[in-house]
């Protein structure tokens, strides 16, 4: 961006004949009709009044008004010889290819930049877009980078996006790093940041640690969603299985029908019957000894009765005694074990919540992959964990 004279000798490089072309479709003419219109239209402008130098000695025409209605660098950088009385009229754009140059002096003149010379000068017309403060053209840059990277090239346009700030395509380039680190840890550009730039460096490893920690505790959060809404079912099925009976367990004055059609939950009703016809019959929870699975329907009567609002007329077993209890007032582990419940108590009532807002994203599921498919991959779970305990 410096002024240079303008007696240095012009390379025979022929300029592309589109330079000064923005290529409109049509406008509108005296007949209210439209005509096309031609790149010779455009060609009739004003005699260039300064040059652009490339690095190689490339001198380019353009027009100083053009320039500083686009470019406010520009601008000022015209200006300077004005306020000096230098007739002198050469901005020298150094440091990238000529045809970089060129291709940015076309979107000075049309506004557009085809998606070939993106693809060979996106890196250097992202440079000089951040450098002239074109936010048109450095949106275009970014956006392409974005959608070209790859391992070689990653490191590169991280450093560029960086200098150039460019948050939406540095944040792309880190992902890209997070997912692909095995390989992009032996190219050439992992090694020159390794020994020139370090703390370039611990910025992204930084980032792929906070990554990693991120999707572990996506999983242990989904992984614990899943849990509460399998407990809210199962009370749910408790309580159809109380008040209406199923296939082969129901209340006292209600005969079961094993003929009868498996309910919309069947796989957990099913393995909850047999926990239930299991509990009545153990004989060690008879001499108070239990088993596992007696104390895991224990825990499941006491968790509905800490989530029923209705236990004077509830048909569940032990609703109203569990609600009843209360622990000692000076047992300090009882309290302790009571604030963890009460916690689980209330993750599994809006459970429900997360259930009624998830249903549509179910429902797609269940239409993409079948719901026959869906219930007979989660009843072999359940009935395989009733069948671990029976032997």
């Amino acid at each position: 961006m410096e002024s240079t004279p303008l007696t240095t000798s012009v390379p025979p490089t022929a300029l592309p004949d589109d330079l000064y072309c923005n290529f409109p479709a049509a406008v509108p003419s005296d007949d209210s009709a439209t005509r096309t219109i031609t790149p010779s239209i455009f060609r009739e402008l004003p005699e260039p009044d300064l040059h652009i130098l490339t690095s190689d000695g490339l001198r380019i025409p353009a027009h100083s008004g053009i320039l500083a209605s686009i470019s406010p660098v520009l601008e000022h950088v015209i200006d300077l010889p004005r306020k000096k009385r230098n007739a002198d009229k050469v901005i020298s754009i150094l440091g990238v290819p000529s045809d970089a140059v060129v291709t940015f002096v076309r979107f000075l003149y049309s506004s557009r930049c085809t998606a070939e010379h993106l693809e060979k000068h996106g890196i250097h017309l992202l440079a000089l877009s951040h450098v002239y403060m074109l936010p048109q053209l450095k949106a275009t840059c970014t956006k392409d980078l974005a959608q070209r990277l790859t391992i070689e090239t990653v490191v590169d346009v991280l450093q560029l996006a960086r200098l150039c700030n460019a948050p939406d395509l540095y944040l792309k380039c880190m992902k890209f790093v997070a997912d692909h680190f095995k390989f992009v840890e032996k190219t050439e550009g992992w090694k020159f940041i390794q020994d020139h730039d370090p703390w370039l460096e611990l910025d992204i490893l930084q980032f792929i640690d906070e990554t990693e920690s991120r999707k572990q505790r996506n999983r242990r959060i989904r992984k614990e969603r899943k849990l509460y809404l399998e407990l809210h079912e199962a009370m749910e099925c408790l309580e159809h299985i109380c008040s209406e009976g199923c296939t082969i367990v129901g209340p006292y004055n209600v005969e079961p029908k094993k003929e009868r059609e498996p309910c919309s939950h069947y796989s957990t009703c099913h393995g909850l019957q047999l926990l239930i016809k299991h509990f009545a019959t153990c004989k060690k929870r008879t001499n108070s000894v239990g088993c596992g699975r007696c104390k895991r329907m224990w825990q499941l009567l006491k968790l509905h009765s800490s989530i029923c609002d209705h236990s004077e007329c509830c048909k569940v077993p032990l609703c109203r005694k569990f609600k009843q209890r209360s622990p000692p007032p000076d047992d300090t582990n009882k309290r302790k074990d009571d604030a963890q419940w009460k916690m689980l108590v209330r993750k599994v009532v809006s459970a429900k919540a997360i259930s009624s807002l998830s249903s549509t994203n179910k429902k797609l599921s269940d239409v993409e992959d079948g719901r026959v498919i869906a219930h007979r991959g989660i009843g072999s779970f359940r009935l395989q964990s009733v069948r671990r305990y029976r032997s």
